[in-house]
């Protein structure tokens, strides 16, 4: 890890645009699972939507595979100076979270579709290897921990904008210019 001195004042062009694209595909996602789920029935609407839901869950996760790689592999700007101690483990810990859900909530769905008997057809164009057989007690298992684990996901974003919002606003730390591709960090 580089000393902060010599740490980018921004993050880079892949790291925003990988950023900027999976947080739309996320929210596309969530928006899609709470409108299909409502749909009564098994309709072609509701079937569709499932289909766009996880090739959106399949796209994520290989997105956000190779935001880890680059991301082990170019730095992060340093955090501000002004930031407390308790607020740079908060960031730590809460970038860590997202990862961690990144990955976890795509393949859980994976794995429900596979326990329902269900193969993922990427774009309705490539089969993905079935993991697991179905099974209805897995299924309901592994139904409830993907939806927890999207209602997780949902309250850690919002912590994630509001500290971002937080620093920019109140604190004054100019920390959005790092993720904008406009704009320009201030010290």
């Amino acid at each position: 890890m580089p000393h902060p001195a010599s740490a980018p004042r921004r993050y880079t062009g892949v790291a925003m645009l990988l950023h900027w694209l999976i947080a739309a595909l996320i929210v596309w996602g969530f928006a899609l699972g709470w409108v299909m789920t409502d749909i009564p029935g098994i309709t072609p609407t509701k079937l569709r939507y499932f289909s766009w839901h996880k090739w959106i869950g399949v796209t994520v996760l290989a997105l956000v595979l190779v935001r880890i790689l680059w991301r082990a592999t170019h730095a992060a700007p340093a955090l501000p100076a002004s930031m407390h101690a308790w607020e740079r483990l908060a960031a730590h810990a809460g970038h860590g979270v997202l990862y961690v859900l990144m990955v976890a909530i795509p393949v859980t769905g994976y794995l429900y579709s596979s326990a329902a008997g269900i193969q993922v057809v990427y774009l309705g164009i490539w089969p993905l290897p079935t993991l697991i057989g179905p099974d209805d007690a897995l299924k309901h298992i592994l139904r409830n921990v993907h939806v927890t684990l999207n209602y997780t996901l949902l309250a850690v974003v919002a912590l994630h904008v509001l500290g971002a919002l937080k620093h920019q606003l109140l604190d004054r730390q100019n920390i959005l210019a790092r993720m904008l591709p406009f704009g320009t960090p201030r010290d």
